[in-house]
């Protein structure tokens, strides 16, 4: 970092509430969305962390909604915690105040930063390194679920309006496809064949939200592996983290899209499809972990359709790559040539294997049910 920007992180992090003198503060994480940072303070009972992040405005519109959203969630989640005789500074996020009492400092330019507690023993994986962890991941997530299925008050606000609503994305879609704005419709026509005959699909879910045949719940709605905090001692899932899509929803999102991430053979951008399939076995670890923690807070007709949320959700990924691609990849950053296409393809090949083994995946589903 330039000097200059050291200078404004130190600035930064005068704001909030924060206990002794700055050690240094270097950037943190693997996140591609907001600006995280690690700074470390000499105090006088030793050396406390805190993470420090800058909200990405182009994506949080309202970044106050979200923060308030944070607020509820994390004070609800420390009370139970603590009923339950847990600990709550490693079982869920700790906000830091700023000085104002506030949970966010708003820079004179618009910029929105938050602080949290640092927690320590723990690590992210970017990628199943160890298949216990797999399962650690999904039952921290079912715990999450769990612990927020009594959340008081109104409801949380939508942090981005219409983010799983797949009918829409399918409409969005439609829509890139019949505008053809770089002319590319008629190299992907077998792709765009594939998702026009799923239409159908696109409307299950959202309509089921609408009717009461499924709950509407607080979910995640970015249920990556690396989004669990896991402890380094014992492999378990300790803490889920990044909270800014915490928002209502359905079960079947969080444990779809922890699915589309953690069950596939290959990278979600593997140009050589041969290399793309589902893993039956990681599919277990995952139902077995999110239905050890939610098998008693699920109703039937959620656990019922929890294999169709992993094909759906993964659709939608397929539409919404596929969109990009088609609308000249305005959205999703792309590092070469036809980069949301392979992404696409990918996330088409994993719709296809789980048609395939849906039998199986259903099978797995009433094992642990």
């Amino acid at each position: 970092m330039t000097s200059e920007t050291k200078l404004d992180l130190r600035e930064i992090v005068s704001h909030f509430q924060l206990e002794g003198q700055l050690l240094d503060i270097i950037p943190y994480g693997t996140g591609h969305i907001n600006d995280t940072y690690a700074g470390r303070f000499q105090t006088t009972r030793g050396v406390a962390r805190y993470v420090h992040q800058r909200l990405n405005r182009n994506v949080f519109r309202e970044p106050e909604k979200v923060m308030e959203n944070i607020e509820r969630v994390t004070r609800y989640a420390r009370e139970r915690i603590t009923a339950a005789g847990g600990d709550p500074q490693r079982e869920t996020l700790t906000l830091v105040p700023a000085q104002d009492g506030q949970s966010f400092y708003r820079t004179p330019e618009g910029d929105t930063w938050r602080t949290f507690l640092f927690i320590h023993g723990v690590r992210t994986y970017d990628k199943v390194e160890d298949v216990r962890h797999v399962y650690s991941a999904a039952n921290a997530y079912g715990k999450f679920q769990r612990l927020l299925s009594g959340l008081p008050g109104k409801r949380l606000h939508e942090t981005i309006p219409n983010f799983h609503h797949t009918r829409k994305r399918f409409e969005a879609f439609v829509h890139a496809w019949e505008r053809d704005a770089r002319n590319r419709a008629g190299s992907v026509k077998t792709e765009i064949d594939f998702i026009l005959k799923r239409q159908d699909d696109a409307s299950v879910v959202v309509d089921m939200l609408a009717q009461g045949q499924l709950p509407e719940r607080v979910t995640h709605n970015d249920t990556k592996l690396n989004n669990v905090l896991i402890d380094e001692q014992t492999g378990e899932g300790i803490c889920v983290i990044d909270l800014d899509t915490v928002m209502p929803g359905s079960a079947l999102y969080d444990l779809g899209d922890l699915v589309r991430t953690a069950a596939i053979t290959a990278l979600e951008d593997e140009p050589d499809l041969a290399k793309v399939s589902l893993d039956l076995e990681m599919f277990d670890r995952l139902a077995h972990g999110y239905l050890d923690a939610t098998r008693d807070t699920l109703t039937p007709v959620e656990i019922d359709h929890l294999a169709f949320g992993a094909k759906l959700i993964t659709f939608e990924q397929a539409i919404r790559f596929l969109d990009d691609y088609l609308s000249g990849d305005v959205y999703y950053k792309i590092h070469r040539q036809h980069h949301n296409l392979d992404r696409a393809r990918t996330q088409i090949k994993m719709v296809a294997e789980m048609e395939q083994k849906m039998d199986h995946m259903m099978t797995i589903v009433n094992q642990y049910r």
